[in-house]
């Protein structure tokens, strides 16, 4: 009977050490797992390190300001003179230049107000600012937009070549400076967009024109 009791003893021991091992097994397991929570938490800073950067990315300057604010506007007439071809173009080149320009610059007005309404600045009103632009950037005056609206046929198509040029080379001109000048990612880009699509189309009327 003692050698019995002594064997069911031992092999309890026994069974009490190896569930004591199943559970420091269990425990390094953990461990293992602390670190794998470990990597996921340095993981889980990478959407925090990013959205750091990104608002770093959305800072702006007053340059930024300055190319919303003046290139609304000078969008909008561009969009304005586009608006005349299909009912005055002789050219179905020059309508399609025309419509190519509204596609291209409608989206871009509604992103340059965007980005003055999150910033807390004054969206400028239609028509607001196009007697102070008049001359710069290459903004048409009161004259020159209403010749181009009494214009038709072979006419128009010159004229709004030409005044498209001039209007175009403004752009340039304007996004050039907001390259150099800005620190909003988002606009620096869309400037950089302006420059390449606007000095394509100022060689494609070029061309329409005879002059390349």
């Amino acid at each position: 009977m003692i050698r019995k009791r002594s064997l069911v003893r031992r092999t309890a021991a026994v069974a009490t050490a190896g569930a004591a091992l199943f559970l420091l097994a269990a425990c390094g397991g953990d461990g293992s797992g602390t670190a794998g929570h470990g990597g996921h938490s340095a993981a889980s800073a990478t959407p925090s390190a990013s959205a750091s950067a990104s608002a770093s990315r959305g800072k702006h300057n007053p340059a930024d300001v300055a190319f919303a604010k003046g290139m609304i506007p000078h969008h909008r007439q561009a969009v304005e003179m586009a608006d005349l071809a299909p009912g005055r173009a002789g050219s179905a080149e020059v309508r399609k230049l025309a419509a190519d320009i509204e596609k291209a610059q409608a989206p871009e007005i509604r992103a340059l107000s965007g980005w003055l309404t999150s910033w807390g600045e004054e969206v400028p009103a239609a028509g607001a600012m196009d007697h102070s632009a008049h001359g710069m950037g290459g903004m048409m005056t009161d004259e020159e937009m209403s010749g181009l609206g009494d214009a038709s046929g072979r006419a128009f198509d010159t004229a709004f070549l030409e005044l498209m040029i001039k209007h175009h080379e403004g752009a340039v001109e304007m996004a050039r400076t907001e390259r150099a000048d800005g620190s909003y990612a988002p606009a620096t880009k869309m400037a950089g967009e302006i420059i390449a699509s606007q000095s394509a189309e100022i060689e494609r009327m070029r061309k329409l024109l005879g002059e390349d």
